[in-house]
């Protein structure tokens, strides 16, 4: 369990769920918090996507395809993933007040005032019998944010009683980080580049595999010195946060004619070096970087971020979190904020003018 503490308020199981941009399948995490600053966490579950059905996915990234037969079988899984859920927890659908759903990300243009997540709130509220809460960004785009990072005020509740200042470095197939300063209210927040995604393409196109296990690829390369300064003149590191991205805004054609290995250490080297790169906007250069996502148990990654940061980089169990289950406990965190009608975003996460409220509402079906 983790848990962070505070004053007396109601307390709402929830359950989240969240797709991510590596599509490997679906994160499922249970919940119990104040929506503030309590949060106990419970268990926890992934369940794989199949080749087939993420090839099916990732034709319709960009918004592109017959998306509406995917989003019904994206949404389909999920409840069938939230069943499983609850037959292993011993529970009942009227035990859990909310699910937190995320959907999945298939278009991210913010400076459009744009971003598409792909899931049906009310089909999942009537295959499951529990309410749903999803369409978590699109009221912060909206309002001029960024739409992400969303999961900062939920490393705010976690990190209570951690000394600061203190980033929490969330790797999937994009970064982003969480600045947090001294004081509570310090909370600085975006994507720092790209996270596994480039690799994970990579790894996929020249060996077959899903991702590079431990950076074992990467461990065998040379980094092609020309390539990674190419890649890093890319304009979005000078630009001032937050800031976000999506996970196609890259030419990872640059390292093409590379061999596999020396491909892979590139791209895992321009994933730290990206990182690396954020230092200079954050207000004030973290005493410690907990790391979370798929990206810390690549260890050549997480030994090339030590090296650039010259800091402790160590995975968020060090502290006693779940990394796999991080951002799926978010959305039931966030589920539970937007029921309660509190902020998702602030200007220093997403950039939104003002705090901003999200999520749409579907009640249970019977």
């Amino acid at each position: 369990m983790g848990r962070a503490t505070g004053m007396e308020r109601k307390v709402f199981t929830a359950i989240g769920l969240m797709s991510g941009t590596s599509m490997d399948g679906i994160d499922c995490a249970l919940v119990r918090t104040d929506g503030a600053d309590w949060v106990e966490t419970g268990p926890f579950l992934t369940l794989p996507y199949e080749p087939a059905f993420r090839e099916r996915l990732r034709a319709v990234l960009g918004g592109r395809g017959d998306i509406p037969p995917v989003e019904a079988e994206l949404t389909d899984r999920h409840a069938e993933v939230v069943r499983h859920f609850l037959r292993l927890a011993a529970l009942g659908p009227d035990e859990v007040d909310l699910i937190g759903f995320h959907g999945h990300t298939i278009l991210h243009a913010p400076e459009e005032r744009r971003t598409w997540q792909i899931g049906d709130g009310a089909r999942l509220a009537a295959a499951t019998g529990i309410p749903v809460v999803n369409d978590f960004r699109t009221a912060d785009v909206a309002a001029g944010g960024q739409g992400a990072p969303l999961v900062p005020l939920f490393h705010r509740a976690l990190a209570a009683g951690l000394e600061r200042p203190l980033a929490v470095l969330n790797i999937g197939g994009v970064a982003n980080v969480t600045w947090l300063g001294r004081g509570g209210d310090e909370v600085l927040a975006f994507d720092t580049g790209p996270g596994n995604a480039l690799i994970d393409d990579w790894v996929l196109k020249h060996t077959g595999a899903g991702f590079d296990a431990e950076g074992q690829l990467a461990a065998e390369g040379r980094v092609d010195g020309p390539g990674l300064s190419r890649l890093m003149q890319n304009p979005f590191f000078a630009e001032r946060p937050p800031k976000s991205l999506d996970r196609d805004a890259w030419n990872a054609r640059i390292v093409d004619g590379l061999s596999a290995a020396d491909g892979a250490a590139t791209l895992t080297e321009f994933t730290a070096a990206s990182v690396e790169a954020a230092l200079p906007h954050l207000p004030e250069a973290p005493v410690r970087w907990l790391v979370t996502g798929g990206g810390r148990l690549n260890a050549t990654l997480m030994e090339r971020l030590a090296a650039r940061l010259r800091v402790p980089v160590e995975p968020v169990e060090a502290v006693g979190w779940d990394g796999d289950a991080l951002e799926a406990q978010a959305f039931a965190y966030l589920a539970v904020r937007s029921r309660l009608g509190l902020p998702l975003s602030l200007p220093g996460t997403t950039g939104v003018p003002a705090p901003q409220r999200g999520g749409r509402f579907h009640p249970r079906q019977d």
